[in-house]
Formats: C-alpha cells, structure tokens, sequence
C-alpha cells in the first residue's frame, strides 16, 4: 500500500546565480546535479530560474527582482505557474548564509534548502551504519550552529536569554545554550568514531591473520556518484549490492572478494561517490568511510563515459582523493557506461578518443560480462606482478598440507611420482618459501 508522501507529488524548483568566472557549460553541468539531488529526495523539479550576476546579493542571494520573479510564480501569480501543484521548496545551487537563507525564505514565501543542506538530507537519510550515522551527525551539527543566530532572531527577545540558576549570574543565552550542546554532541561523536574505527582496525587485523598473509590485495572502487561503481562491484563480485539510477544510493562501504577468487585473493570495496562542491565538512567527517581507498593497493577510479562533463568528474575525485591523502595510491580509469554512448559507431568513436587521450583506461560497460572479464584479468594481473614461479615437492606421506598448496598458491601444473607430488605454482616469495620450508620438515 502506498503512503500519503508516494501518493502526493511533491513539486519544487531550483534556482541559482551564474557568476562570471563559470562557463555555460559547468553551470549547466551544476544545475542538472542539483536537480538530480532533489529527485533523490523524492522531488519533482518543476521549474529552473537562473540569474547571471557579478556576485550574490548579500541580502537573499538572488536579485530583487528575481525574487519577486519566484514568489509570483510560487504564489500562483504567474502565466506559468498554474500547471503544477503546490511549490514545497527552493533548491538553491549554492551554500548560503543563514541571513540570506532566512531572507529568500520570507520574500519567496516557501521553504528554502541550500546545496549543502540537500547533500546533508541524503546523507542523513541514506546513512545505515553506525560510523556513517555518526559522521552524518556531525557534518549536520557542524553546519547547524552557525544558523543558530538567526534562529535566536526568529525567536525574539523571549529566546535569548535564559535566567541564571544557583547564583551563577545572568544565565547564558539560549543560542549559547544550544551552542554548547552542540560541540559537547559533536565531541561525543568523535570519541564514538575514533572508537569505532580501532574496532575496525582490529577487525581488519583478524581478516588479514585469517588469510595467513601479512597484507590484503585490496582495490577500492572511487568516483563520481551515479558513475555505475556500485553495478560493476556486484559485476566483479557476483554479489548483490544495491543498485539504484539517483546520487548517494548508498553510503556504506561494502568489501566483498574479486570472483571467481583470484591467487592471491582480492577484495574489492565500494566507497561514497564524490560530487561537486561536496561540503568540505562531509569530506572531513566521511573520511573514515573512504579509508578503505587509503587502505588498497589499487584504486579503480570509474567515470561515466556517457557524460559530456566527464573532465569534471575527473578532476572532482582527484581533488577529493588529494584532501583524504590517497592520490598516491595506483590508480586505474575505468570509464563505465560505453554502451549509453550513440549506437555502435558513436561508442567505437568515443572508445577511440578516450584511449587516445588516456592511453592505459579501461573502457567498458559493466552490463558486459566480457568487459567485466577482461577487467578482473587486468586486475589479477596488478596483483601478480611481484610474484614468483617456483616447483614444490611434498612427499606421500604427507599429503594433508596439499590443501595448504592450493589455499596459499595457484597452481599451475601438478605431477607425481613414486615419492610424492610436484607442484608448479605461482606466489608470493615468502609464501612459497614457507611452504617448501614447512615440506622439508616433514
């Protein structure tokens, strides 16, 4: 049965300034991802009003006249605005003040959510374990506080101040008060975090002793929301990972093992996707989250070859991969979603320029099971570099540690002879010299 919120639309229009130092096309480019932001959080964008201007009105934002543009069309006033239901909120494409917000508010007559407060929103919501909750909070305390003041306004006289009690004075005022609350609450988060992430460190250490290797093969897919990170993750893995067509499906990184299992064993994570002007609090606060792109081997950095402003994607997660220090970590260029390219001479064209201008991508689209396959090859084959050929001898009378051969090594020949079993193998040094030692004192 549906709810009342899924049976009633609900309608809202985005509004922005172009300042002069942004080109059509990233300003284009930047209002169709906040309309793609407010379709995630279950709005339909009825109406786009755009202003180009030297730089934003300190009072709300837009100009006057804009605004009065807006509320005539919000109010139902204008020729335009009568085939759409009731106007919910203004989306703007920009972080604002809290005075402009306030502003913009009371002269459009509806609810008014900046960039960064529709980013916290999904965040907030999309948000399922306990360290992505946690963060969450924090980037939503964090940009809260400043607004408290013109809430206190809001409140007049009667909020502003709170008597004292005991003898302690005047008493602190109320935006005090809240403030106080806030970085206490904020504190508490952080002590819950640093908590939470040496238990993930300890648990890392557990999976790493399980494998009987000192280090993990790990690759960490990292992007650009919606660039297909989370399809080709369940591609590589075999696993059913949520994929859903809207920014921010998922925010919790999940690890699962490269499939068919690879020598040595790969695991594969998914991280939170990037996007422009990402709320430098979420950067900071989300970057446990992202460690595990700290923590792998190899990044594949997956783009979405069918978006004509992929250059920006490009250089959105490089700059965010630069603030979380993991621009040092091998890197290779998946650029996903050929197939949205045109029909079959359009994708051969857009592959021909790609490679062309990036010579070791991976073009491909993850729906392709032999795109897929010819990706996990390419990633086995990072893996195995560094390892060694070498032929083991194990004697029949000891035949139990031949599970040992094939759990540490692949192997690729095995023969026998009246003494025992020889096998040709590839691996790591050290493992494959702790096999040969741990054979010969048998």
């Amino acid at each position: 049965m549906q709810t009342e919120d899924q049976e009633k639309p609900k309608y809202a229009i985005v509004a922005s300034v172009q300042l002069p130092s942004v080109n059509d096309v990233e300003f284009e480019a930047s209002l169709t991802e906040l309309r793609e932001l407010a379709k995630t959080l279950g709005f339909e964008v009825v109406h786009t009003f755009v202003q180009k201007r030297a730089g934003f009105d300190t009072t709300g934002y837009l100009g006057v006249g804009k605004r009065q543009e807006i509320h005539s069309f919000i109010s139902g006033e204008s020729d335009d605005s009568g085939h759409h239901g009731e106007i919910a909120v203004v989306f703007v494409d920009h972080e604002i003040s809290p005075s402009q917000a306030r502003n913009l508010e009371k002269e459009v007559g509806c609810q008014v959510m900046d960039r960064t407060m529709v980013i916290l929103e999904i965040f907030h919501r999309n948000a399922r374990s306990r360290a992505a909750k946690a963060q969450v909070e924090i980037a939503r305390l964090g940009y809260m506080a400043p607004r408290l003041r013109e809430a206190a306004k809001l409140a007049g006289p009667q909020g502003r101040q709170r008597s004292g009690v005991g003898g302690r004075g005047a008493g602190e005022s109320g935006t005090e008060l809240d403030k106080r609350k806030i970085r206490d609450r904020i504190a508490e988060l952080q002590q819950e975090i640093i908590a939470m992430e040496a238990e993930r460190k300890t648990q890392r250490a557990r999976r790493q002793e399980r494998e009987g290797r000192e280090g993990l093969a790990g690759v960490a897919l990292v992007g650009y929301t919606n660039a297909g990170k989370s399809t080709l993750m369940r591609a590589l893995t075999g696993s059913e990972v949520l994929v859903a067509n809207k920014l921010f499906a998922t925010l919790d990184t999940t690890v699962r093992a490269l499939h068919p299992e690879s020598v040595p064993r790969v695991l594969i994570s998914d991280t939170v996707g990037f996007i422009k002007n990402l709320p430098h609090g979420l950067v900071a606060s989300f970057k446990s989250t992202l460690d595990e792109a700290l923590d792998a081997s190899l990044l594949l950095h997956v783009i979405d070859a069918s978006d004509p402003g992929f250059e920006r994607q490009l250089e959105v997660t490089d700059k965010v991969l630069e603030e979380i220090g993991a621009d040092t970590v091998p890197r290779l260029r998946i650029f996903n979603k050929i197939d949205h390219v045109g029909d079959a001479a359009a994708q051969a064209e857009c592959e021909t320029a790609l490679r062309t201008q990036y010579p070791d991508c991976v073009v491909m689209s993850a729906r392709r099971p032999d795109d897929v396959a010819t990706l996990r090859l390419k990633i086995v084959a990072f893996f195995q570099r560094n390892l060694v050929e070498d032929e083991l001898f194990l004697p029949w009378s000891a035949q139990q540690l031949r599970g040992a051969v094939y759990a540490n090594c692949e192997v690729l020949e095995e023969r026998a002879d009246g003494e025992g079993a020889f096998f040709r193998v590839r691996g790591e040094h050290d493992t494959v010299q702790s096999l040969r030692e741990q054979f010969e004192r048998v």
